[in-house]
């Protein structure tokens, strides 16, 4: 299975999850980042690693597929 056949195929259901999951951390993230408020340092290098997280779980959850040939 090349790379996009592993793309367009059907992912399963806790990976979806897990998607939704990580596109909403790097939603809120992005947030905090783009505001137009100061805010500590802290808050700003947390919701960095956090968007760089959030993009990792929904690129690697993406191209996880459905085996329906798996005992």
């Amino acid at each position: 299975m090349n790379l996009k056949e592993r793309f367009k195929s059907e992912t399963p259901f806790f990976w979806k999850k897990v998607r939704t999951i990580g596109v909403m951390m790097l939603g809120i993230s992005s947030i905090i980042l783009a505001s137009p408020v100061a805010l500590p340092v802290g808050i700003v290098s947390v919701a960095g690693y956090v968007a760089t997280a959030g993009g990792v779980l929904g690129a690697i959850s993406q191209f996880a597929v459905k085996d329906d040939n798996h005992k």
